[in-house]
């Protein structure tokens, strides 16, 4: 198998060489070359395009975001954006998402074993999910083996009986890489009466809550990052926070969202797959599940438990997804009732939650 081949511009010669060690301890990927300014970096690039660029965002000389406009417009390459936890370097990670960057990882820092570990898989997937993701150039960009938990660590599975019918519903909502241009889609087209939302998008912890204020600002209901024990009420999405699990509960008629931490499960900590299981125990039938573009597995499982218990459950299409993977893994597994075009899920959504 052809091995991924990867261009590291960063200006710390520090953050170089650890994401050069991490990248290559995956037998998948192999460094091209690393490069302390975009400048250098064109020039490598003039001797050989790599598959997949990982960009600082904030550099000398010329930044981020400029030198990611250059590369969208000139010949499009996957690029992942690795960022710092500052506030302004999270809005200019985001910012980056538009212009047509696939993943945000954030840097490597130090931490314990089992940090640097996870940290390690997120920023090799990363690069494995850019290195699939179909990029187009800016002008076209549309404005609209660790071991692998499974959902049993964090909540046991649901009990067959689905939940009686009641007048509230709840949409629950999974997304990967694309994700974030894909939910304003989604959430843009959503009525001021939506029902109550419940997302997890795979993002780095800090900037889920940039993220939700952006959001926030361009639809009509209100988003925001989820914080424990919010209420899903109509009008109102939750995301969840970066690097904690988001859990579906019922309290009599009132939904409401748990966090918690614990293992990444299928890869991921928020976990797609721990959302929809709860969904799947808590609201059954009174839920609509969608699934959205991403790399990987996460939320197939638990798509197919929500199915199972009488939700009615929606993927997005190969044809409108950055990757497919996600969509197409809970096609697969019998979890989907329908397959849609993104700007065709919103309506779809709203009219089986009535």
């Amino acid at each position: 198998m052809k091995k991924i081949r990867v261009l590291i511009i960063d200006d710390s010669a520090v953050v170089r060489q650890t994401l050069v060690e991490i990248l290559q301890s995956d037998p998948q990927i192999e460094i091209m070359g690393t490069a302390a300014d975009p400048y250098i970096a064109s020039e490598r690039i003039k001797e050989e395009v790599p598959d997949v660029i990982t960009l600082d965002v904030e550099m000398p000389r010329m930044d981020g975001l400029n030198y990611l406009k250059i590369i969208m417009s000139q010949r499009p390459i996957p690029v992942v954006m690795c960022s710092s936890l500052t506030e302004r370097g999270s809005e200019t990670a985001l910012k980056a998402i538009e212009y047509g960057a696939v993943e945000i990882i954030l840097k490597p820092r130090l931490g314990t074993k089992q940090f640097l570990e996870e940290s390690r898989i997120r920023i090799c997937d990363a690069v494995k999910a850019a290195a699939q993701a179909r990029v187009r150039p800016i002008q076209e960009r549309a404005k609209t083996p660790q071991p692998k938990l499974s959902a049993d660590a964090i909540l046991s599975k649901p009990s067959s009986h689905a939940m009686l019918r009641t007048t509230e519903k709840v949409l629950a909502v999974g997304a990967s890489t694309g994700g974030t241009e894909a939910l304003r889609v989604f959430l843009e087209a959503m009525p001021a009466d939506a029902p109550g939302i419940v997302i997890v998008q795979h993002m780095p912890e800090g900037f889920t809550r940039s993220f939700a204020k952006r959001l926030d600002g361009l639809c009509r209901i209100n988003v925001k990052e989820a914080e424990d024990n919010d209420t899903v009420i109509r009008g109102r999405a939750l995301i969840a926070p970066g690097n904690r699990h988001v859990l579906l509960k019922r309290s009599g008629a009132r939904y409401y969202v748990e966090l918690r931490d614990g293992p990444l499960v299928s890869r991921h900590r928020p976990s797609v797959d721990v959302l929809f299981r709860s969904a799947a125990r808590y609201a059954g039938n009174n839920a609509v599940g969608v699934i959205l573009t991403g790399m990987g597995d996460d939320g197939a499982s638990g798509m197919k438990e929500m199915k199972d218990a009488g939700a009615y459950t929606i993927a997005q299409d190969e044809a409108t997804c950055v990757v497919f993977g996600m969509p197409n893994e809970a096609i697969k597994r019998g979890g989907v009732s329908i397959v849609l075009p993104l700007n065709e899920i919103p309506l779809d959504a709203i009219k089986h939650s009535h």
